[in-house]
């Protein structure tokens, strides 16, 4: 019985230590959480004021008018804890602009629900909120926004109501996906067309009319003109939405995409005055990237992210040694282990420089201290040691922080890996590899680097996996062609 209880403790503590660790939400400051709770306040009178314009009043429409005040309240608080469950690092600010687009829909609601579908109020938001926060958020928003009708008065058809959710859904999901602004332009010609063809089937043909109309662009209930505006509006919020990521600090794909062209300022700049960082960096690509599909992260995050984590470096390319001729090296006449460490630490420093100029978004930016954490310089450090130098090793360790997400806990890792599988022997069998793989990540689990990260024990199995398979297609023998005269063997 004994065994049996042991046995049963051992594996539920192999189970816990396989779980991913809980990500802890970013705290936002006081000041930021009251004026989100005012908004919401004003959501909820603005949606529910004409209940108290009944008269006469009386202490059941009061009671009415509270419960439907509550119940919007309440709404609006579910629908902030479900951003951030989808989005631990989601910011005051992103908040703000999910809340602020509940408020001026109900606001719209009240002046133009009857000149303008609801088609048009709803959707275009879910594309911006889908696009920036992910889809599960815009989906509650869409779901929220949907439910509360400021004016009970406004009675929405059966069928554009069933319509309005779907295209929405449609939206929401695929916002969340697309990855540049061409597809982003493809949706915004197809839902408007879809939902002309839904409503023709399911609301009648006699509701289109494409002459003869006073009012043409703002004619409610009419299909034609409700499928035309939806696309108007969807193609304003497609050219506001570099707007939109500016001001809110929204990171979507279109941007990242947009980030990684390897043609962008700094990081040609990069290839042309640090050639060796340069080479370094694509290496670090492919293995992170393999990595994060691995698990299934954020490929174009880490893949733009690890374009500019050492951009830091060019602002002195050869005192780094994958930029050097092997001629000299100015560390040796430097002959300071200390202010060498400077040096090294100057790469962070100057890289968060480099980013506020390029005004890099933050999670780009995030790239750039965090791979290298708070990572001893072992090199410099044991320098120290033999010139019986009496010194603290928090000189030589990196200021942080450690990597808060996964993806910059990865870039990390195939950062600490990149170099010592290029430098192993071709002939080196896989599981010699994987050793090498495996002591480098438990080298940096031990130094408590992946403590914030949120990977969990299966996750970085996977990586050691990825980073194999990766090391595996790079290593390959080269068919030593027999030269001639002429050199015509290619």
């Amino acid at each position: 019985m004994q065994n049996i209880i042991t046995s049963i403790k051992k594996l539920f503590y192999l189970w816990r230590r396989s779980q991913v660790p809980v990500k802890q939400p970013i705290k936002i400051s006081r000041i930021d959480n009251l004026i989100i709770f005012l908004v919401c306040i004003l959501i909820s009178i603005i949606s529910s004021y004409k209940l108290l314009l009944i008269s006469p009043l009386n202490i059941a429409d009061i009671f009415s008018w509270f419960l439907t005040f509550t119940e919007i309240l309440i709404f609006s608080g579910v629908l902030i804890l479900v951003s951030k469950k989808e989005n631990p690092a989601i910011s005051s600010r992103q908040i703000c602009l999910i809340i602020t687009l509940l408020l001026a829909l109900q606001v719209t609601k009240l002046t133009l629900a009857s000149t303008i579908s609801p088609l048009s109020l709803i959707i275009p938001p879910a594309l911006i909120i889908s696009q920036g926060m992910g889809s599960i958020t815009a989906l509650a928003w869409v779901s929220i926004a949907s439910l509360i009708w400021p004016d009970p008065e406004i009675v929405i058809n059966n069928n554009l109501f069933f319509i309005l959710l779907v295209c929405a859904s449609i939206v929401s999901l695929l916002g969340g996906r697309i990855r540049s602004r061409a597809q982003l332009l493809q949706l915004s010609i197809f839902v408007p067309i879809g939902s002309f063809f839904s409503q023709w089937i399911l609301i009648g043909k006699d509701k289109i009319s494409f002459v003869n109309q006073q009012n043409f662009i703002l004619a409610n209930g009419n299909i034609f003109s409700d499928s035309l505006v939806l696309a108007i509006a969807m193609l304003f919020t497609i050219l506001f939405m570099p707007i939109f990521e500016s001001i809110f600090g929204l990171l979507t794909k279109a941007r990242l995409l947009e980030l990684a062209d390897k043609e962008k300022p700094l990081i040609r700049r990069l290839s042309l005055e640090a050639p060796g960082t340069f080479e370094h960096t694509l290496l670090i690509c492919g293995l992170a990237e393999e990595a994060t599909r691995m698990i299934g992260g954020d490929i174009d995050l880490i893949k733009t992210g690890a374009l500019y984590h050492d951009v830091g470096k060019l602002h002195a390319p050869n005192w780094f040694i994958e930029n050097q001729d092997g001629s000299k090296n100015p560390h040796d006449e430097l002959d300071d282990p200390i202010k060498s460490a400077v040096v090294l630490q100057a790469h962070v420093d100057e890289g968060l420089k480099f980013a506020r100029k390029n005004r890099l978004p933050k999670l780009i930016a995030n790239f750039i201290p965090e791979h290298q954490g708070t990572l001893k310089m072992g090199y410099f450090f044991q320098k120290a040691k033999e010139k019986n130098l009496d010194v603290n090793e928090y000189y030589f360790r990196y200021k942080g922080p450690i990597p808060q997400s996964k993806e910059t806990a990865i870039l990390m890792l195939a950062d600490g890996c990149e170099a010592a599988l290029r430098a192993m022997n071709i002939n080196a069998s896989d599981k010699e590899a994987l050793e090498t793989i495996s002591n480098i990540i438990c080298s940096r689990e031990k130094d408590g680097q992946l403590d914030d990260s949120n990977l969990s024990k299966g996750e970085i199995f996977l990586i050691k996996r990825a980073f194999l398979n990766v090391w595996k297609r790079i290593r390959h023998r080269r068919i030593q062609y027999p030269t001639s005269k002429n050199n015509t063997f290619s």
